[in-house]
């Protein structure tokens, strides 16, 4: 792990919905630090503040109250413009459900990170070595619907890090997959990790997927719990 400082900072950080004429309490005042360079597993059961707690990290949802500090950049003061630009040049995302355009081949889900990021044609050599680490040059030209899910997870992952952020936010990413499929989706996100220095955050259901980080987070009631 790279010892570079703290990359994500976060204090006193809550947040409530309204439904209907409830409120729901999804962050209950959480503190996190996140060293530069770690691999963070958050484990915890559905409803416990995980997926608030990444949307609000990805810029994809506002808090309510507290601090969220980025690389040294407070989050919650900048514009929704500079928001979307750190979306899209400093973080990363994987979904459980892959998310990949249907109509788009393997080369055009991945390229498309680049084009929405505002940059001319791939970096080929940078591009190359990321098929290499993932496994995937020969699939290239398949559309989704012609890759098996590991294959589609893996697509996923290269269009998460064609640009290089500094941060990947994992949510569920072998979910949807099976034990040997998933077990190789880890290994790869550890191997990123510890080859790029990137700084990676997993969402999991499950313990053994857990453990492939360096810190295990446990998340309940919209609290983070003591190890």
């Amino acid at each position: 792990m790279n010892n570079g400082g703290v990359i994500i900072s976060i204090r006193d950080l809550k947040k409530s919905y309204h439904v209907g004429e409830v409120d729901v309490h999804a962050l209950r005042g959480v503190d996190l630090d996140v060293p530069r360079g770690e691999f963070l597993s958050i484990i915890g059961p559905s409803g416990s503040g995980k997926s608030t707690l990444f949307n609000i990290i990805g810029g994809l949802t506002p808090p309510t109250s507290g601090s969220v500090s980025i690389d040294g950049r407070d989050l919650l003061r900048m514009s929704e413009s500079d928001r979307t630009n750190l979306r899209k040049q400093s973080v990363g995302f994987v979904f459980q459900k892959y998310n990949l355009l249907p109509t788009l081949t393997a080369r055009g889900n991945i390229e498309i990170a680049r084009d929405i990021a505002g940059r001319k044609g791939p970096d080929e050599p940078w591009f190359e070595e990321v098929l290499r680490l993932l496994g995937i040059s020969g699939r290239l030209t398949h559309k989704p619907r012609a890759l098996s899910g590991g294959e589609q997870q893996r697509v996923a992952i290269a269009r998460a890090i064609v640009n290089r952020p500094a941060i990947l936010l994992a949510d569920e990413p072998t979910g949807n997959l099976d034990t040997e499929n998933s077990n190789a989706v880890l290994g790869l996100l550890r191997d990123l990790n510890e080859r790029l220095g990137q700084t990676t955050l997993m969402i999991t259901h499950n313990p053994e997927a857990a453990a492939y980080g360096h810190r295990i987070l446990t998340m309940r009631d919209g609290r983070t719990m003591a190890p």
